[in-house]
Formats: structure tokens, sequence, C-alpha cells
């Protein structure tokens, strides 16, 4: 088993993470795995699935119970993010909305924004996104060319969003624009926009290779109203505010990468326990257990990196170089781990019905958002090499 060859993880010893564990792997059995193919069809999970999390707490783990969280820390988050990799569960977007919006409202702002969003985020009533990648740039936020024009008491916002996680199901989005344009204070911004306002469409799920559950839409300004007091933070301060909390992100990525990996190589040592080939379970051959041994010493040097990371966000000294080095090296592990373990499978491991394959291109992804990989080498490479 390969739980007999990791080394413990003191992250989740307590009783309350066992207990939290319990009740997850439950939720993710009863509400989840049955309904996968479905939502694929339906390129979306139901909001009923939202109010469920929202019921059973797991929503805005470690926001404030006063707003409406469970006042946990970071490892009850990451431990929800870890179960759902390691049974291939891509559909849901609750770390975004949890441990990527959140995060921002709570941060940036003020008490009535907290007060009317937050709680209905964890309960599950609304559905958050956060929109920044657009057709003409991804990691190169700077380059954004939606536009918020001051008008006195409010913005007109024009401009379009793509591949935006909970895109045609959110309620509310945080939009990046650029405020005051050609001008000497023109600076990147970050507003909260409700999706019912005029001029604001959604374009329909996009269809992807991977990760066909996850709701994945583009958004369209067009002349759309926005009242000054839907600003995050002070205007022209957006760009500091999306590059503080990119590491908490890059972190999440990292979490379901190594999950992913664990899912991943578990489910290969059980079919091929029970797949044999001449005569012999496929297990017994050296070569399978040579890989999965190699598969499995990579999960544990990135296990232990990732669980250092986790006490470092927890403790608020999370750099972005290490946040941008577990990030490209977990994802990149997780490909080469999750490409082995299919080719243990054979042929069954091109057949959609087996959770590995799901794994294969849900995952791939991870190389790209939050940031490419490349990208994240630069960050690391700036410091390295500053003079």
């Amino acid at each position: 088993m390969l739980k007999d060859i990791l080394l413990p993880r003191k992250l989740y010893s307590s009783a309350e993470h066992k207990m939290m564990r319990e009740m997850i792997v439950q939720f993710i059995e009863s509400d989840m795995l049955p309904f996968q193919e479905e939502w694929e069809n339906n390129q979306m999970v139901p909001r009923e699935l939202w109010t469920k999390a929202g019921s059973l707490g797991l929503l805005c783990l470690d926001m404030p119970e006063k707003y409406g969280g469970s006042g946990l820390d970071f490892s009850f988050s990451a431990l929800f993010i870890e179960e759902l990799g390691k049974k291939g569960i891509s559909g849901p977007g609750f770390f975004l909305h949890s441990d990527i919006v959140a995060p921002y409202l709570l941060k940036y702002g003020t008490d009535d924004q907290k007060s009317k969003y937050l709680p209905a985020m964890a309960s599950g009533e609304i559905i958050t996104a956060i929109g920044m990648t657009e057709p003409n740039c991804g990691s190169d936020l700077q380059a954004i060319k939606t536009t918020a024009q001051d008008c006195g008491d409010h913005y007109l916002v024009n401009g379009q969003k793509t591949f935006i996680t909970n895109g045609f199901m959110c309620d509310m989005v945080i939009v990046a624009v650029k405020t005051n344009r050609n001008t000497e204070d023109e600076g990147v911004s970050l507003l909260i926009m409700d999706v019912n306002a005029e001029g604001f469409a959604k374009g329909n799920p996009l269809k992807k290779i991977g990760m066909k559950a996850q709701d994945t839409a583009e958004l369209f300004f067009d002349n759309v109203k926005v009242p000054k007091e839907n600003l995050l933070g002070e205007e022209g301060k957006g760009f500091y505010i999306m590059m503080s909390e990119l590491a908490r992100e890059r972190l999440t990525v990292a979490i379901t990468a190594v999950a992913t990996a664990q899912g991943a190589i578990e489910s290969t040592i059980e079919y091929t326990n029970e797949r044999s080939a001449f005569g012999n379970s496929i297990s017994s051959f050296q070569n399978t257990q040579f890989k999965l041994v190699e598969c499995a010493t990579k999960l544990q040097l990135h296990q232990s990196f990732l669980d250092s990371s986790i006490e470092h966000l927890m403790d608020e000294t999370l750099s972005a170089e290490i946040a941008s080095m577990i990030k490209f090296s977990a994802s990149d592990m997780c490909g080469e781990v999750v490409d082995e373990c299919l080719q243990l499978f054979g042929g069954y491991g091109y057949m959609w019905e087996y959770p590995i394959s799901r794994m294969y291109v849900d995952n791939r992804v991870a190389r790209i958002y939050a940031g490419t990989n490349e990208i994240m080498k630069v960050i690391v490479a700036r410091k390295m090499f500053r003079k």
C-alpha cells in the first residue's frame, strides 16, 4: 500500500482533521462521484452542490465565523482540495470561490462589501468568479484592455474576459480593469460586479479537452455601470492586490497536483494488482514495481515541500518565489506521474470510464493557469539573479 511507505503527515493529524476528512470523503462518494458524467454533459455542476457544500461548512473554511465561515485555518481548505484531487473531481470551482475571491474581499473589502457578499459565499447562496485573463493577455496582467471610465459616482466598464472559472454560473465577479486610461494615473483596479447589471453578458460554457464538468466561460462588458462603492481596495492598486494574493492561488494548484498524483498512484496499484498478463498480476512485474516506486518517490518529495509551503502560508511567510516553485514543480511532477500510471493501465487507461483518463486531461491545464510554469520560473529567476 502507498500509505505504508510515505512519511506520516503531521499537517492533518488532529482529531478535527480526521473528522473533516471523513465528512469530505462521504460527501464526494455520495454527491459527486455518481454524477461525473452528467456534469460533463452539462458542462457544469448543479447549484445544489454548492448549497450542500455550504450547509456542510466546506465553503470559505478559513473565513471568520462572523462572516459565515468556519473560522478554521488554511490546512482544512487544503485538506478539502486534496480529497477532491485524489478522486479526480475537477468540476466544482470551490477553491477559486473560497480560496481566491473570499480572501480578496476579506483583506481589501469594505465592511459593507464583506457583509454583503461573504456570508452568502459561505452558504453557497452565491457563486463567485474572478476576471483577469483576456483574449489578448494571460500571464501578463498589466496588458489588460478592459477599461473603467470614471463617471463621477460610478465607473463605465467596457471589455472582455475569457477562461473564467465559474464564469457561466457566477452571481458576482471581481474584474480587473484599467482606470484613468492614457493618463499619468493609469493603473489596474479591481471592481466588484454583479452579473445582473445592464450590459453584462456571459458566453456559453467553453468546450475544453479536460475539466469538462467545470463551468468555464467568457464575460462581456458593454457600458456596464458599476457604482464607485464597488471598488475593491484603492484605485490603481489592483495589480498589487492581485500579486499579493497569487501565492495562495498557486499553492492551491500545487495542492491539487500533488493530490492527483497520489490518487493516480493508488488507483494504479489497485488496478495492477487485479489485472493479469502472461499468467501473473501486472504488479508482479519488475517494470511495474520500479515505475510505481519512482512515482511514489516523486510524490513524497513534493508532498514534503507542499506541507512546508502550506505551513508558511498559514504563518503568512510564503514568498512569491516559493509559491512559484511548488506550483511549477508539482504540476510538472503530476503530469509525469499520471502519464506513467496511465501507461500501466494499457488500453483501459485511454477509456473515459477510468478515472486515470480524466486525471490525464484534467491536470494538463495546471501547467498553464494561475500563471504558466514558464512565468513561474521567470519570477524565481528575477529574485535569484537580482543585482
